[in-house]
């Protein structure tokens, strides 16, 4: 009998907490607050209690001044300043035990000398920028951090699970896969599992970073970390909490929060540095003005806050930036390299295309029925994860098949497999793989053509020893992986690959679609690591994957990025960067924001550092006294910081500047006119094609197909891979030239489309012969866009060259 869930929902919501405990939000009870203070509790009061103090000194010394009590004055002030003194020097010390010497040294010596040259003021205000630095230094990383926080705060730590007829609240480390749990209004979801009953509404944000809430039926998966905002029900765990998406994300962002980028130590680096260049700038100003007080100016000044602050700030803020938008960066690291990125490597299953395998057709050469052929493969289906498997799986069960346990199954991935259903020897995949394998069949040649011809996938089915059909299947380009790899490019980078181990031709209709500029097809596992391998010698490289199946892949890449929140639990160690949401765009997007976080730190340190130089120099010199030069210094520390802070925010949007050789429109109408022969021999063709004898028609079409291959495709590419990502910074907006991409790629369809057919008419191979309506209709359709895309072209040239 299933329980009273509304009742055990109305008790649990009525339930007192227990002292100590926490909600299912993770919220600590209000009874353990001020049990202990951590120690960042700690450096936080004391943080604000010098600032209160150096403040009150400064403004009582100044009241005790204007009184005439100059002596007590000078007393309140060097008070002060030699608190703070003295907790620099327990820092300093604590350093050196750990073999580290701080820049504090500077702060240190600057107040020590102000105090001993009678400069008492000077040192309470240099004590005063220094507790005020501490204090925004503090609120800076806690504002950088929020969004990191934010996501490890959130994290469910209780879960209201079903014991019979009653509920208990647990902590979700006792959830274990196959308990029912219960999900209140409000409550984070504590584990990975699935909708036991009704229509539940999901607020996913805190995962995806988008808004409207989405709808998940009876049966179907929901991650860990996602909110409830709807009415109560019932889920069935599959995951334990450590192993759900959740905590995977924990992980990640933790380590975040812990990384230092090569950056960050490098800055850190220089800032030591800048010690003895002080003190040697200090010494010769002391030494040929015979003025101690200018070298005290030089140590007032001199500050290695723009290195050793706002590159820091920058990099966490951008890991918090991306973290809002649903894109984990595992550590600064990490981001640095994503901001360098030059080569894209990218799957094809599930990256490029939607991963959801729809099955069209089952054809059977006659020794099985199509349904036999469908149940011995979804029978050995269900032994493998790939993408193609598990949708023959789900055909056969749809069409209601008896499915049973495949055994002695072996497999090659990305190739097939292999093993025995019913007493009978399987094997399934790829042509080449089953082939192998097999006796060759005239009428898989046949199979492979129409596949080409109709742009989609199939996999060829073995039985016994004997080729006995096929299972056709489409895998679709993702509606927003053209426009993906446009804003990839316009971010920066320079060659966009993709590694797939279908067969070259379905491979290559997906990258034409897409607009990559190179197709690797027919790799294996280890090929795709040895391509990515050499991937590095040409620059940063950077590798897309599902995070499940191409772990290897993204480990061998400078940056692995892993799609899904799923590849936040499987990829945690090979991938640096998740994007949470299933989408390719983001991945441009975690780019831009890589680029730009590493563009503030860079801008704050050349900035800040300058500045810091100039105020030494004028110090050095005479020219900026030691209070002046305290607020001068705390000025420009404030500055870098909150310049660095910048990398929170979105930013203004692009502000690249227009194209500097816009002039060359009339360089791109000449190159139109100089390929006005191809147009008008694809004209003359799509005119009198219908009339031309068999064999002057097959001469044709491979003179037409040598010329476009030759002159047309590769200016097109070219266009496509150059001329665009300028024009569209030029042109401005979200991606104005996406209608003319998707010319670029019909262009590029139809183009390979007759190569094959040519091919095709070449070969004396006994297949049947091409309709020669067919191949008409074909280079009709070219001709029609070809004109039509040429036209926008030169309008656009036109304008852009009169601008």
């Amino acid at each position: 009998m299933r329980p009273d869930r509304d009742g055990l929902a109305r008790l649990a919501r009525s339930e007192p907490s227990v002292a100590g405990q926490r909600d299912p939000q993770g919220t600590p009870s209000r009874r353990c607050a001020g049990a202990g203070l951590s120690l960042t509790g700690l450096r936080h009061w004391l943080n604000r209690g010098l600032l209160g103090l150096t403040v009150l000194a400064l403004l009582g010394g100044i009241a005790l001044h204007g009184s005439g009590d100059i002596e007590a004055a000078a007393l309140t002030w060097s008070s002060s300043a030699l608190l703070m003194a003295g907790l620099l020097l327990v820092e300093i010390v604590i350093r050196l035990r750990r073999r580290e010497l701080g820049v504090d040294l500077i702060a240190l010596m600057a107040i020590s000398g102000a105090v001993l040259l009678g400069q008492a003021l000077v040192a309470a205000v240099i004590a005063l920028m220094l507790a005020g630095g501490r204090a925004l230094e503090e609120y800076t990383t806690h504002r950088a951090e929020r969004e990191l926080r934010r996501l490890i705060e959130r994290a469910p730590r209780t879960a209201w699970r079903y014991c019979g007829q009653t509920l208990e609240q647990v902590p979700v480390e006792r959830v274990q896969p196959g308990d029912r749990l219960l999900l209140r209004m409000g409550e984070v979801v504590p584990v990975d599992g699935k909708v036991l009953d009704g229509t539940v509404t999901l607020d996913e944000s805190a995962l995806t970073g988008e808004s409207l809430p989405v709808r998940r039926q009876v049966g179907e998966a929901i991650r860990s970390g996602v909110v409830n905002a709807g009415a109560p029900f019932d889920m069935a765990a599959s995951q334990s909490s450590s192993r759900s998406t959740y905590a995977g994300i924990v992980r990640m962002v933790e380590a975040a929060r812990q990384s230092r980028a090569p950056f960050v130590r490098l800055a850190d680096r220089y800032a030591l540095a800048l010690i003895p260049l002080t003190l040697l700038l200090a010494g010769a100003a002391w030494l040929l003005s015979g003025d101690p007080v200018r070298a005290l100016a030089v140590l007032v000044v001199a500050t290695p806050c723009p290195l050793i602050l706002a590159v820091p700030v920058a990099i966490v803020a951008g890991i918090s930036r991306s973290a809002r938008r649903g894109i984990l960066v595992k550590d600064g690291a990490t981001l640095e390299a994503l901001a360098r990125g030059q080569i894209l490597f990218l799957d094809k299953t599930g990256t490029l295309t939607a991963g959801q395998v729809s099955v069209l057709a089952v054809e059977s050469v006659g020794l099985h029925t199509p349904a036999q052929l469908l149940r011995l493969a979804a029978s050995l289906g269900q032994a493998s994860p790939h993408v193609v498997a598990q949708a023959i799986v789900r055909a056969g069960q749809a069409q209601g098949l008896s499915l049973v346990v495949p055994r002695e199954v072996g497999e090659e991935p990305g190739a097939g497999l292999h093993g025995v259903v019913d007493g009978h020897q399987v094997i399934f995949g790829g042509h080449h793989y089953v082939a192998a394998a097999t006796p060759p069949q005239p009428w898989a040649d046949a199979l492979l053509r129409r596949m080409v011809y109709e742009d989609i996938g199939g996999s060829f089915i073995a039985i016994d020893g004997v080729l006995a059909g096929a299972v056709l299947f489409a895998d679709r380009l993702r509606l927003e992986s053209p426009r993906a790899l446009r804003l990839l490019r316009q971010a920066g980078i320079g060659h966009i690959v993709m590694l797939t181990g279908d067969r070259q031709e379905v491979a290559q209709a997906i990258g034409l679609a897409a607009g990559v500029d190179e197709v690797r097809a027919g790799l294996s596992p280890g090929d795709k690591l040895l391509a990515i391998k050499r991937g590095h010698a040409q620059g940063i490289t950077l590798m897309v994957g599902d995070g499940i199946n191409d772990a290897p892949a993204l480990a061998a890449a400078d940056v692995g990025i892993a799609m899904g929140a799923r590849g936040a639990t499987a990829s945690s160690e090979a991938a640096g960067v998740v994007v949470l949401v299933d989408r390719l765009d983001r991945i441009a997007e975690a780019l831009q924001i890589a680029r730009r976080t590493r563009r503030i730190a860079v801008q704050g340190v050349v900035a800040g550092m300058g500045l810091s130089l100039l105020a030494m120099l004028l110090a050095a010199i005479g020219q900026l006294p030691p209070l002046p030069g305290a607020i001068v210094q705390e000025a420009i520390d404030v500055a870098v910081i909150l310049n660095a802070l910048r990398a929170v925010t979105g930013g203004w949007g692009n502000r690249s500047p227009r194209l500097r050789d816009i002039g060359q429109g009339e360089r791109l109408r000449d190159e139109h006119v100089g390929l006005s022969p191809v147009l008008e021999r694809v004209h003359a063709l799509a005119e009198g094609f219908a009339g031309l004898a068999p064999t002057a028609a097959r001469d044709e079409l491979a003179a037409l197909v040598e010329l476009l291959e030759r002159e047309l495709v590769p200016h097109e590419q070219a266009d496509e891979r150059k001329l665009y990502p300028q024009l569209a910074i030029q042109l401005q907006g979200d991606d104005p030239l996406a209608a003319m991409s998707h010319t670029h790629r019909e262009i590029f369809r139809l183009t390979r489309l007759l190569a094959r057919m040519s091919d095709d008419l070449q070969a004396d191979d006994g297949a049947p012969a091409l309709s020669a309506t067919e191949i008409h209709r074909v280079v009709q359709q070219l001709d029609t866009i070809l004109s039509l895309h040429f036209s926008q072209e030169d309008e656009l040239y036109h304008n852009l060259a009169g601008h």
